[in-house]
């Protein structure tokens, strides 16, 4: 078996480089379907894309449920597991926060309602609202099957952490089933590096699909709107979080985006945080030298609350919009309550319908009109890319940033060539306790 150093430098960045074919191919045959109205064309875009997003959320809610019930188990002999959860938490929190100030910031100097000719007679509300209630009760399943069938992951977790703390109370008697679950998590993630391999593929299909099926002339009556939500997230993507890699975690941004580029690529095609997960969790420990016991905590908990580009940049931006539209002045007050419902309010995303959900909760705390999200449910597919691109980049920031703050940053994997993650090796996990060395 050759050494690291063996590998040509095109073999270290194959992955990256088939995604980016991908990329170009699809775009390529998406404005071949468009131009010359080649149905069938479009059609097969389609079904390659979705196929490929349904062959990684199938293995999410195995991945998902075992490696939460793993995680908090191996937390059984930790003095700082408390303390982990603790920094995830607040890191969660801190950078949401500075995700809306970022989109209110740009909604006040841009002003993207003003100026625009949009009959509001047509729109209509959602018919699915975001409310409170919803983000409180659905943490807790009310049928265990159907939070696995129907994809709830923030339930899945649910399950996850209330059976290993379980396993933890039971001690050696909960053995048998922490074996099982071992074993199950192994599968998983090896049948996942086969469904890797087919990303260029889907990533073909999946944004094929998006330019026949939109293309880009939705966007210029909401050009505004869509640049804003663009630049913001860009400010979070390639400002905020660099600086805080930098200045918080000392891991230099071109290495961690050269790390994390796959999961961060694939989030933008695939418009989907859980699909991406898989890649997502492989990146972080296998790339960035994140504790796997940590990471297989804090990335599927992330990928179900750490929503900086749906639930923080977008909704300040979506209903400083909509108020202008309907000439409805917004004051200290209501940029506070933006603030304060993209904050705490962001696992509402959660089992429900992503931004939309999101933004419906926003506006009607705010008591504005729930019609003005379908005068921006057009052009959505166009904004998910970067939101969910932005979502899955702050879900790979935060353990990072923790795993730094507690020493369980793995220097050499850091910085070593990225490997290819097709052939990278399942590492056996360490107890949660054990340091790392740098």
């Amino acid at each position: 078996m050759p050494s690291f150093g063996a590998f040509p430098i095109v073999k270290r960045f194959s992955f990256s480089l088939q995604l980016l074919l991908g990329l170009v191919v699809g775009v390529a045959l998406g404005f071949a379907a468009r131009i010359w109205d080649l149905a069938w064309l479009a059609t097969t875009l389609t079904e390659v894309g979705k196929i490929f997003v349904q062959l990684l959320k199938l293995a999410v809610p195995p991945l998902v449920f075992t490696a939460m019930v793993i995680s908090v188990a191996n937390l059984r002999n930790v003095n700082g597991a408390a303390r982990l959860a603790g920094k995830t938490l607040f890191w969660f929190l801190s950078t949401a926060l500075i995700a809306v100030i970022v989109g209110i910031g740009l909604g006040l100097i841009i002003n993207p309602g003003q100026g625009v000719t949009l009959s509001t007679a047509g729109a209509k509300a959602p018919e699915n609202v975001g409310t409170w209630v919803d983000f409180l009760t659905g943490i807790i399943p009310t049928n265990i099957v159907t939070a696995f069938t129907e994809l709830n992951v923030l339930q899945i977790v649910f399950l996850g952490i209330v059976l290993g703390a379980a396993a933890i109370a039971l001690g050696e008697k909960a053995e048998p089933f922490l074996n099982f679950s071992r074993s199950i998590l192994e599968l998983v993630q090896k049948a996942l590096w086969w469904v890797i391999r087919l990303a260029p593929i889907g990533t073909a299909g999946l944004i094929g699909k998006s330019v026949a099926t939109y293309g880009w002339d939705l966007l210029a009556p909401l050009a505004k709107f869509t640049l804003g939500v663009y630049v913001g997230c860009f400010i979070v993507l390639l400002a905020v979080y660099p600086a805080l890699l930098a200045l918080v975690g000392k891991v230099n941004p071109i290495t961690f985006f050269r790390n994390a580029w796959p999961a961060i690529e694939l989030a933008f095609v695939s418009r989907s945080s859980v699909g991406t997960l898989p890649l997502t969790q492989k990146v972080t420990i296998e790339r960035l030298g994140v504790d796997r016991d940590y990471a297989s905590f804090a990335v599927p908990f992330g990928a179900t609350t750490k929503m900086d580009g749906c639930a923080s940049i977008y909704p300040a931006l979506a209903a400083i919009f909509v108020a202008q539209v309907f000439n409805i002045p917004l004051g200290v007050g209501e940029y506070l309550l933006i603030a304060f419902v993209s904050v705490v309010g962001s696992a509402a995303t959660a089992g429900l319908t992503g931004a939309t959900v999101m933004l419906t909760l926003t506006l009607s705390t705010l008591g504005l009109p729930l019609e003005g999200v379908g005068l921006l449910l057009a052009i959505d597919p166009i904004l998910d890319m970067i939101r969910t691109a932005t979502n899955v980049a702050g879900q790979i920031v935060v353990p990072v940033l923790v795993a730094r703050s507690e020493g369980r940053l793995d220097e050499a994997v850091l910085n070593a060539p990225p490997q290819p993650l097709d052939e990278a090796p399942v590492s056996t996990p360490r107890p949660l306790g054990e340091p790392v060395l740098a």
